[in-house]
């Protein structure tokens, strides 16, 4: 029998974009100049105030990661001990961040097409906790929430409205960013996002007086010798900001360059939108101008799943179950089940993907991935 042939190195889920070595280190050379290692110096100010632009949005607020972001969202919205309706179908920072900021975080259960915050779910939590104060939907694998739903509900109950947008930048519906949406949105700029600073994270927010009092919380909460209010450390150094104005230049190229990888596995996998096909890709929002943060890739059941995660495993190629488990089913963590969640999260795989991977590639885990699911 022929052995299988392995990748060597692994193929992971992704792989961090880099910009040019030597226009890195330009500024890395002028931020040793400078001796300014942090504390909102010209290349966090240059690297925000680009972001902004970039995403059209009157201002934005950085931080050192997206976790921080969110908590520093969270308080400066006023939701901070309270109880807010959320998503079980995302990372686990989403709830991380709840619950360091002290808040009870109560889970809705998601659309089945989408896989984003469903507003009937969120309805139906409200009738059973009428205290809540807020909703903390995800924008997931960069796919847009029913955003005129969700506020309509914030609206009519007067909940403030914050969207984890870690997965949606340079996604846009109907032309506008979805940072521009809710109360605030907040971004993540890890390594393994489309656009990074290694690590960092940004709040963007409607209410006018927030840049000012996201400035302050993540700055310890003083200006000088005055001390404010509480804060704490949430500032992103001149090294990472850098990484950021290196890459920011390269994003669009990038987009058309993972929307390419999309067709080429939808093709290769016979993947669509409908709930009819053996494989199917989440339904995008109407309106959509998606950023193609992810491939995701949803299986009948957990047994195909399953079977193609070992056997590309196999071949040294690392798919991951992007988002497991359902967090219902953390054991720290006690709520009513979300049965469509608890689902998803058992038969749903994100396939290696990132904007330079060669096409060639692409057919192979696909024809992988085929040959796994006739066995």
């Amino acid at each position: 029998m022929k052995e299988k042939s392995s990748f060597d190195p692994p193929v992971c889920v992704t792989r961090a974009t880099l910009p040019p070595l030597d226009a890195y280190m330009d500024c890395v050379r002028d931020i040793f100049a400078s001796r300014q290692l942090t504390n909102q110096g010209s290349y966090a100010a240059r690297l925000q105030q680009s972001l902004a632009d970039f995403l059209g949005v009157p201002s934005l607020s950085l931080c050192a990661n997206g976790t921080l972001a969110l908590q520093l969202a969270l308080r400066c919205l006023g939701l901070n001990g309270k109880t807010v309706i959320t998503t079980p179908f995302t990372y686990v920072a989403t709830l991380s961040a709840l619950l360091w900021e002290g808040c009870t975080p109560v889970f809705a259960d998601i659309d089945p097409r989408s896989l984003c915050l469903d507003p009937a779910g969120v309805e139906r939590c409200l009738k059973e906790h009428p205290g809540a104060a807020g909703i903390l939907p995800v924008h997931v694998y960069g796919n847009a929430c029913d955003v005129d739903a969700l506020a309509d509900i914030a609206g009519r109950r007067g909940l403030c409205l914050l969207y984890d947008a870690a997965h949606a930048f340079g996604s846009t519906l109907r032309g506008t960013s979805l940072f521009a949406f809710g109360d605030a949105a907040v971004g993540s700029f890890h390594a393994t996002k489309l656009f990074h600073t290694v690590e960092g994270g940004c709040v963007v927010s409607s209410r006018a007086d927030a840049n000012d009092t996201l400035s302050l919380l993540r700055a310890f909460g003083h200006v000088g010798d005055t001390h404010k209010c509480l804060g704490i450390n949430a500032k992103m150094s001149e090294l990472h900001a850098a990484m950021g104005l290196c890459l920011l230049p390269s994003v669009p190229d990038g987009l058309a360059r993972r929307a390419r990888l999309t067709a080429l596995y939808d093709e290769a996998l016979g993947v669509d939108e409908t709930m009819n096909g053996v494989l199917r890709r989440p339904a995008l929002a109407p309106d959509l101008a998606w950023n193609h943060a992810y491939y995701p890739v949803i299986f009948p059941d957990h047994g195909a799943a399953m079977r193609v995660m070992r056997d590309l495993a196999e071949r040294n190629i690392h798919p991951r179950r992007y988002f497991y488990p359902s967090l219902t089913r953390l054991p720290y963590i006690q709520g009513a089940s979300c049965p469509i969640a608890e689902d998803i999260a058992e038969r749903v795989l994100c396939l290696p993907f990132w904007p330079d991977m060669d096409e060639d590639l692409v057919r192979k885990i696909a024809g992988l991935v085929r040959e796994s699911l006739r066995a």
